[in-house]
């Protein structure tokens, strides 16, 4: 969509503290703190782009952190994307991708532009990334918990709230068993995954085999999230799907771990790849293939998940999508109204032209732990 384009006359980064109900355990270890980070832009109009850097606190995921994603966005992302020959996404990313690495705050600033394009041409994301659906399937992501008997209520008020998908954290020793109970308590027909974060090696190809026995959708992310060639082997050793998450940093990365058969699943983050522009061909190339493609979820606030739920409706996401609603996560969201899950296990996309959701600017503001304002040439 050709639209003229007022020039952009303020940018911010802020970071900024969310207030989670519980801490959230998985194989990586706990994260009991949310701060995330995020752009804001207004061009000359009074049109407001928004974006959201939602890289975690520590460095137990990813390299990426909080901070680092701070600091790169104020001092480098943001200011490449603000002197970039337009202010179209795709000319933006690229303006960025001279920076190594530094996913996360390259999606974060991307996605300020792409908001901030849809307000100017007075229409939403889904239509402007040619999304085809209107409300798009979810599932719910479980944290480890104490007692696999407190796994069970869980999965069962998540599934009579009507999501489509639940997916249980593991770990070893916290694997087999939990499936186990979980599978008999749900039946067959439930769409069951698990994710390890990383938490095993190929030492325990046995204990990973034997989840072969409860018609997984997929087992996400064993192994270290470099290790693309053990997955490969790993993948031929299993017959239930194995996907990729924190592995696959880059449309190449994707390209490659299915070149060598290291998954037959895969996880979709922006912040993990670098933006939407990016995930838009990662979602091609998944379709092109016939590959089982789903969004995963990084505790983002409203602001992120605005740009996710559009992202779902493109075609090519088979699988339900990671998106928890606020009211699961925080004491309260960033946006106001926020998304909901509907008694069918489905979420609308936004609706809004610019970003979607409304943005409260006092929260916003209540809960800014630091800012910086970037100059605008």
């Amino acid at each position: 969509m050709t639209v003229d384009r007022a020039p952009v006359v303020s940018a911010e980064v802020l970071e900024v503290s969310l207030p989670l109900l519980r801490p959230f355990v998985t194989g990586f270890g706990v994260t009991d703190t949310r701060r995330t980070v995020l752009v804001h832009l207004r061009d000359e109009d009074g049109h407001e782009g928004w974006g959201e850097a939602p890289a975690l606190d520590h460095p137990y995921y990813l390299p990426d952190t909080t901070a680092s994603t701070y600091l790169i966005a104020a001092e480098f992302a943001l200011p490449l994307a603000l002197n970039a020959p337009g202010l179209e996404p795709a000319v933006v990313a690229d303006a960025m991708s001279r920076i190594k690495g530094n996913t996360f705050a390259r999606a974060g600033v991307e996605e300020a532009f792409w908001s901030l394009q849809a307000a100017a041409a007075g229409t939403t994301l889904r239509m402007l990334m040619g999304g085809e659906r209107e409300r798009v399937p979810v599932g719910e992501s479980l944290s480890i918990a104490e007692t696999v008997d407190e796994t069970l209520e869980e999965v069962d008020l998540r599934l009579r709230e009507g999501y489509q998908r639940i997916k249980l954290k593991i770990r070893p020793g916290w694997d087999v068993e939990l499936v186990a109970a979980v599978r008999e308590a749900v039946g067959p027909d439930i769409l069951l995954q698990v994710d390890a974060n990383a938490a095993y090696s190929l030492d325990d190809v046995d204990a990973l085999r034997r989840l072969d026995e409860y018609n997984l959708a997929c087992i996400e992310q064993p192994l270290a999230w470099d290790a693309m060639l053990e997955h490969a082997e790993l993948q031929r050793s299993l017959s239930t799907p194995i996907c990729l998450d924190e592995t696959l940093r880059s449309f190449d990365d994707v390209r490659r771990a299915l070149d060598i058969g290291a998954c037959r699943n895969v996880n979709l983050k922006p912040g993990r790849v670098g933006g939407l522009t990016a995930s838009l061909r990662i979602a091609e190339l998944c379709r092109s293939r016939g590959v089982a493609l789903w969004c995963g979820g990084m505790m983002e606030s409203g602001i992120g998940r605005a740009g996710n739920l559009a992202l779902c409706s493109v075609a090519g996401f088979t699988e339900p999508a990671d998106m928890s609603p606020a009211s699961v996560l925080f004491e309260w969201d960033l946006v106001d109204p926020t998304f909901a899950v509907g008694p069918d296990g489905t979420v609308a996309v936004p609706d809004a032209p610019g970003l979607g959701f409304p943005v409260r600017l006092d929260r916003v503001a209540a809960q800014t732990l630091r800012r910086t304002v970037v100059k605008v040439s």
